[in-house]
């Protein structure tokens, strides 16, 4: 039977009803589907406790035993139903707050029963609440029982009576109809290279395990599986489009890029930044696209970088473009571009939301008409009357901030697709890169410039709110400007703008003296324009903000970033605030302020900004913390397949394995056709048809 299309309505217990919910909150249709979705927890159910064993950090009890009585106590909805249960020497209160009517029809004194639930300590000793209770003479015996699965399941299904109980009892059929065998997903020959369980074997122990080993063979299994068909996907995509989309060749390295790296670079490049460009001017003389991300840490020098690149483009007789995601940043790129190109003679200009219509119109002119070499802009530069004479290379910055479509509708402005270059502040650790990058190529700026001073970060109490003033106004008297951001989220924003606007009435009684901005998302753009302005210029010696200085502040005088609050943000974020300070010779700081009572995981990002500055230490932890759904909105949206069961804050070794297996069976046979890979090219479009292929869009 082939369980992808059998319809999950027709199963014993589904029905429609049901079957619309699985279909709608889970996103299952078919037995396959159901099969596929794993428990995310197990309870040993294979021996018996008694009730003297109870402890408080159990997270579960099985004690095969008698009610010995009922006490129902209230009425109607205020209803509450107690059972003493006996094991045959103590004795264990069951409580109901609710289906207390059904408790009392179903269960009987006198009557051996099987008793399963979470006990918890009240009044001096043990009851469970809403207890799990089968007659003992329809149980098998514990030592057959194994593990028992838990489902995730979402509040509607359980207000609809579809729980974690209700799913098992329908996939055990399911599980037991699989054991004659399924036809699987993975080759002989990959199974017995990695010593892999059989996709049968795996499927029935992930769900009814009859031992902690037996699902772990499972669980490596299914695990390998996911990993290996993502990077099998990825890498054939990469593949293919290698062999597929010829690229411009830039053959030539010609007068602008030359008389700029002699007469205009205004300091030494670091080693790292001379080694990408290398690995770009190998990809751009190739003859093939170039695809290449670029990650390096805020401050590593990728916008000279990126520059290089494009004056290698403008040698050869073609455009560039630079797309930045917000009007501060692509601004902060025209505004270094062209302090970098000086005189040089290259046509650059700048395109946004804010460029009056009759600048439009020239821009569009000297665009289309090929005078204008490099063009900068925010998404303005995806809109249809957008045209180049000859675009070659286009350069996308903090690029996890644009949608996969809005980088594609970028590229196709040529008949022949120009060179990408990808960029971003945000290290990536090597797991998520290798899925949801892994068809490009990395290059990494691991230097900073020399002269930059590492930041130095402080984890202060709310308590030591007066000595930091004191080292504020030692700051600015030295001639430097601040920093203080605060936290500003969705789900509390009015509390969250009260709080930055208490902030910055704080910061003016506290400093009379001193000039203090405040900047947020809410300030209409000519404001939020204005009052940045007054702080790059120096006007202003404080700034209170938002997040809004995330991105695309660039203040060398500014050496002090105080962030409120901030256990209220991710590690990413946090690395990525800091990194506004710290761009000129003077030392720099980063202080974290926040209660004294933090959770467990909060101490840590604390200490773990404490102890680093360096990026991708910082994005591994963050992955680590986090987990990969969390991170920098990747909500897995480009991963070729969903991940079900892997983990890439986890599983980073078998990602590697499992990449490895991919590389070595495409070098031998790209297209999948030699009959041995049978299996997997079927798989493979079996995949693709249930999910968006990411891969040819990016």
């Amino acid at each position: 039977m082939d369980f992808s299309y059998q319809d999950i309505k027709f199963l014993p217990g589904v029905g429609p009803k049901k079957a619309e919910l699985f279909r709608v909150e889970l996103g299952i249709k078919s037995a396959e589907d159901l099969l596929r979705y794993y428990p995310y927890k197990y309870v040993d159910r294979s021996r018996f406790y008694y009730l003297h064993e109870i402890n408080e950090d159990m997270p579960f009890i099985q004690v095969k035993g008698q009610i010995v009585r009922f006490d129902k106590v209230g009425e109607g909805n205020n209803q509450r139903l107690t059972a003493v249960f006996t094991d045959g020497k103590n004795t264990i209160d069951l409580v109901w707050f609710k289906g207390v009517k059904y408790a009392l029809e179903k269960y009987q004194t006198k009557v051996d029963y099987v008793l399963f639930g979470k006990p918890s300590p009240f009044n001096g000793k043990f009851n469970i609440v809403h207890p799990e209770i089968e007659l003992a003479s329809k149980m098998p015996p514990p030592e057959q029982m194994g593990l028992q699965p838990f489902y995730n399941t979402s509040e509607k299904m359980k207000s609809n009576f579809l729980n974690s109980k209700t799913i098992q009892k329908i996939i055990f059929p399911l599980v037991q109809a699989i054991k004659t065998g399924i036809p699987d997903t993975l080759p002989a020959f990959i199974l017995q290279k990695f010593a892999l369980m059989n996709l049968t074997d795996s499927l029935v122990n992930v769900h009814f395990p009859k031992n902690a080993d037996l699902l772990n063979k499972a669980r490596q299994r299914l695990k390998f599986e996911e990993l290996f068909y993502i990077q099998l996907s990825i890498l054939r995509q990469k593949n293919w489009r290698e062999l597929q989309s010829k690229g411009f060749v830039f053959g030539t390295i010609g007068h602008y890029f030359n008389t700029f790296f002699k007469d205009f670079l205004p300091f030494e490049m670091t080693g790292a930044q001379k080694r990408v460009i290398r690995e770009i001017r190998i990809d751009v003389a190739s003859g093939r696209q170039m695809n290449r991300l670029l990650q390096g840490d805020v401050g590593s020098g990728k916008t000279l970088v990126a520059l290089m690149s494009m004056l290698i483009a403008v040698d050869n007789g073609y455009q560039a473009c630079i797309m930045a995601p917000t009007e501060i940043l692509a601004n902060q790129h025209f505004v270094s571009i062209t302090e970098f190109l000086g005189n040089l003679g290259v046509q650059i200009a700048l395109l946004t939301g804010s460029t009056r219509p009759k600048d439009r119109i020239v821009l569009h002119e000297k665009l289309r008409n090929g005078e204008l070499n490099i063009l900068i802009g925010t998404h303005a530069l995806i809109e249809d009357t957008v045209q180049f004479a000859n675009l070659g290379l286009v350069v996308i910055d903090e690029q996890h901030r644009f949608g996969v479509e809005q980088r594609a509708r970028l590229w196709r402005k040529n008949v022949q697709p120009p060179h990408i270059l990808v960029m971003t502040a945000t290290p990536i650790p090597r797991t998520l890169a290798m899925t949801l990058y892994g068809d490009l190529s990395v290059s990494v700026i691991d230097e900073l410039p020399p002269g930059r001073k590492p930041i130095q970060t402080y984890h202060y109490y709310d308590t030591k709110r007066s000595a930091l003033n004191g080292f504020i106004a030692k700051q600015i008297q030295a001639g430097r400007q601040v920093y203080i951001v605060y936290p500003l989220i969705q789900e509390s924003e009015k509390i969250d703008l009260q709080n930055l606007e208490e902030g910055y009435e704080y910061m003016r009684q506290v400093f009379p003296n001193y000039t203090i901005c405040m900047v947020h998302g809410k300030l209409k753009p000519k404001e939020k324009d204005f009052q940045m302005q007054r702080f790059v210029s120096g006007e202003a010696q404080i700034m209170v903000a938002t997040t809004v200085i995330e991105v695309g502040v660039n203040v060398p005088n500014a050496s002090v970033m105080v962030i409120e609050s901030a256990q209220r943000f991710g590690l990413s974020q946090l690395h990525q605030l800091r990194g506004r300070v710290g761009r000129g010779a003077e030392q720099s700081f980063c202080i974290l302020l926040t209660g004294y009572k933090l959770a467990t995981d909060t101490r840590k990002r604390m200490e773990i900004m404490v102890r680093t500055n360096d990026g991708f230490e910082i994005s591994e932890a963050d992955l680590q913390i986090r987990g990969p759904g969390d991170m920098e909105g990747t909500q897995q949206s480009g991963m070729p397949f969903e991940l079900k069961i892997a983990n890439l804050a986890l599983d980073g070794r078998m990602l590697e394995i499992a990449r490895n297996a991919a590389m070595e069976i495409l070098d031998t046979d790209p297209q999948l056709i030699n009959i041995e890979n049978n299996v997997l090219a079927n798989q493979l479009r079996k995949l693709k048809t249930n999910t968006l292929n990411w891969g040819s869009i990016s």
